[in-house]
């Protein structure tokens, strides 16, 4: 029977040979992450290790494809995916995880399917990748990733508000597209960090 680790080495190899250089290295820097993050939180590190390195895998495809092979494994579509079909690869990267690289764990799915515009009541995996996937060594161009960076060892939750609230006030302010999911993320963790500080605040702390 297959180890996790021989298996890991195998998709290594398949996605090399399918991604460009600077997308290996990030998926591969991005699974590295994730592992740190389950390190910290206590979540199994082989999950967070094959959700990283598997995020990215339908990013060898042009947005045209995605929406074509979307469409013909039967995956809905928005409308607003289908403006800004940057995010298609997260589901279609969900959809080649289950049926191409066999990976049949929910946690793992829903990770990768959610790690563009996170969602509602994200569990800890979907919250370590869409993190990782932010704050991986090799990203450079966000400004608060130094924060961030810090930030995503003491709250996830906060971690993902101030990234969220970070993603919408940059997309607005170059006037870009945002999913409609990405606004309803931000309004739950919004909503969460709020009763939080109430918590808090009841308590005295």
């Amino acid at each position: 029977m297959i180890t996790i680790n021989e298996q890991i080495v195998t998709f290594r190899k398949q996605l090399k040979s399918k991604l460009d250089t600077m997308r290996y290295e990030h998926s591969v820097s991005v699974s590295y992450t994730c592992i740190a993050l389950a390190m910290r939180y206590g979540f199994s590190l082989e999950k967070a290790e094959l959700a990283g390195l598997l995020h990215d895998c339908a990013k060898r495809y042009t947005d045209n494809e995605l929406i074509a092979r979307s469409q013909k494994h039967g995956l809905s579509l928005t409308e607003s995916e289908l403006k800004a079909p940057a995010v298609i690869h997260a589901k279609y990267g969900a959809w080649m995880a289950r049926n191409k690289f066999g990976i049949q764990d929910e946690e793992i799915l829903s990770a990768i399917q959610c790690h563009t515009t996170g969602k509602p009541g994200m569990g800890i995996l979907d919250k370590i990748l869409y993190i990782a996937d932010y704050i991986e060594p090799r990203r450079d161009k966000a400004s608060n990733l130094a924060r961030m960076r810090y930030l995503a060892f003491q709250d996830l939750d906060q971690t993902m508000y101030e990234i969220l609230a970070g993603t919408i006030n940059y997309l607005k302010g170059k006037g870009g597209c945002i999913d409609p999911m990405t606004i309803q993320t931000f309004t739950w963790f919004e909503k969460l960090i709020q009763e939080k500080c109430s918590a808090a605040e009841a308590k005295g702390e």
